[in-house]
């Protein structure tokens, strides 16, 4: 959706002057024209400014970035689609709530200001109405973005090696109030020996660094190794609770499988963290990390058609023993609408996720929103064991859905909540 309107015409200009005479907002006090405005939709917020000065100053003041933000949490979030069919690359969003049970919603289009720099894109993460794209052509430029007030920050490039693998992650940690972007990079080096018989023999090892840049600040710092190795085609960093989460194998006691791996923005230290006691080994080798309601759950596949699903949640963070099964889901996949295209679906290619379904998010009345690989949305009524497939108004065929909360937020402005 593009937001750059045209400028009013000078009649145009004289009836918003007469507008913002009659303004009944005008008077009212500051902080309950905030609050008002606090609890509008974000195209509202933004459709808003070209109504009056007034108004326009008011949707820029600093303290309605966090009275936002405080009041879209309590909703469902907006359900952002990054599709490359039919056309590629292309950012658009929908407004959904589940007690909208028609989904009459409409996709509207994102106008993307940096598409001649950055043509080919993977979604990072979101988090408090940020985006964080990575360029997937050359791998080394990243972005931060608000795809409603069409603000964006390149990034510094790092890029050093030749065939370094790059793991990226963002979030934002409520002490520090700080984004902070996260790239772990792994190398190979050359170790040469000089032998007996003078031959030069060239062993390959494997070194890794990890580079932090803060909000606010322009340079990447490197804080050191990884000591863990995050595969590349493992999931990738799921933020919450002040940390970025990966997975990656290992051995955990004497089970082998996958194993929790966290960052923690405010120490910036790698921590292990304690994964559930599944109901069989084999469920170790086959799960994917979500947050739901803000707690960290564990997404298991049941059977190789990742028909069955299971559903863990941690109420406590980092407490083994506050693992709970919540949800068993059982299900078909649908048929997939790609099966006639020619093409490989590159955003599934150049995406670490092989499952066919993603839990989404869980909505305020309880339902559970399920992305299939095949390019289909889905809600699970837990109550009944039904589902119900979501569509709307000009949706793509090909995406892949991030949860997003829209927001008036900029890297560089902490927010105060």
């Amino acid at each position: 959706m593009d937001f750059n309107m045209e400028k009013p015409s000078k009649k145009r200009k004289c009836k918003l002057q007469e507008d913002e005479q009659t303004n009944g907002l005008d008077s009212l006090p500051t902080e309950i024209a905030l609050d008002i405005f606090s609890r509008l939709s974000m195209t509202s917020v933004i459709q808003s400014r070209f109504v009056c000065r007034s108004w326009q100053n008011l949707s820029h003041d600093r303290n309605l970035v966090s009275m936002h933000l405080s009041q879209v949490a309590k909703r469902d979030p907006l359900l952002m689609f990054h599709s490359d069919f039919p056309i590629r690359n292309q950012l658009c969003f929908a407004e959904f709530s589940g007690d909208d049970h028609d989904a009459k919603g409409v996709v509207k289009k994102i106008s993307i200001p940096f598409s001649a720099s950055m043509p080919e894109f993977t979604v990072v993460g979101s988090c408090s109405g940020l985006l964080c794209l990575r360029d997937s052509l050359f791998k080394d430029a990243i972005c931060i973005y608000n795809p409603f007030t069409n603000y964006y920050k390149d990034l510094p490039k790092t890029r050093q090696y030749d065939d370094e693998i790059v793991l990226c992650g963002f979030g934002y940690h409520p002490e520090t109030k700080q984004y902070k972007v996260v790239k772990i990079v792994y190398y190979l080096i050359a170790d040469i020996q000089d032998s007996r018989v003078r031959r030069i023999r060239t062993r390959r090892r494997s070194k890794s660094e990890v580079l932090v840049l803060c909000s606010g600040n322009n340079k990447w710092r490197n804080i050191g190794q990884v000591p863990y190795y995050l595969e590349r085609r493992s999931q990738g960093a799921l933020f919450t609770n002040g940390r970025l989460h990966w997975l990656t194998r290992g051995v955990y006691g004497n089970v082998r499988g996958l194993i929790i791996i966290s960052f923690d923005l405010s120490d910036e230290k790698f921590h292990e963290v304690l994964r559930p006691d599944f109901s069989s080994a084999a469920d170790g080798h086959n799960y994917l990390l979500a947050s739901l309601k803000g707690c960290l759950s564990a997404v298991v596949y049941k059977d190789e058609l990742q028909r069955d699903l299971e559903i863990w949640v941690m109420k406590e963070y980092n407490v083994k023993e506050s693992w709970i099964k919540e949800f068993k889901i059982g299900g078909n996949v649908p048929e997939s609408p790609s099966t006639k295209l020619q093409q490989p679906l590159r955003i599934w290619r150049n995406t670490c996720i092989r499952e066919s379904a993603r839990v989404l998010c869980i909505l305020r009345n309880g339902e559970i929103l399920i992305e299939y690989k095949v390019g289909k949305l889905a809600l699970y009524d837990v109550v009944s064991g039904r589902y119900k497939d979501i569509t709307f108004k000009g949706m793509p065929r090909i995406f892949q859905t991030v949860v997003h909360y829209g927001s008036l937020n900029q890297i560089d402005l902490p927010v105060n909540t």
